[in-house]
């Protein structure tokens, strides 16, 4: 499928059209995308859809921030830019979020594509010259 971001202004109503194609394909999403696509910026769009009142940040330092859904879920977002072996992944336990049924946001998922669930769901985003970004899933 796929979805256009035609601005920053129009951005929550893809992240809400979004939100709405991927009920019940699976709660870890792997973001793919060039530095500057716009990852954390749609990530974002993605949280306030879903009710989240917290500061939405990039983990780039931390690895993971943990957010609360409206409806008191959480919800994991992860950026493992800064990853530099596999095995501190495992290390920090990401089998107990990937299968905690909870939202997983992965930015830079393929740095560590070999600890991914296998029922991951892929979404590229490919930003266009006109300022717009494809969302492909």
């Amino acid at each position: 499928m796929q979805l256009t971001i035609k601005s920053i202004e129009t951005i929550r109503e893809t992240a809400r059209d979004f939100i709405t194609a991927i009920k019940g394909k699976g709660t870890c999403l792997a973001f793919y995308a060039p530095m500057g696509a716009g990852k954390t910026t749609f990530i974002k769009a993605l949280c306030e859809e879903l009710g989240v009142e917290d500061v939405i940040t990039s983990p780039t330092f931390a690895i993971i921030n943990e957010y609360t859904d409206g409806a008191g879920e959480p919800i994991y977002h992860f950026d493992f830019y800064r990853i530099k072996k596999l095995e501190e992944v495992y290390d920090m336990g990401c089998d107990d979020y990937f299968y905690s049924g909870s939202y997983c946001f992965m930015e830079w998922p393929e740095l560590i594509e070999e600890a991914l669930p296998d029922d991951v769901l892929r979404i590229t985003i490919t930003p266009r010259d006109d300022g717009s970004r494809i969302i492909e899933f």
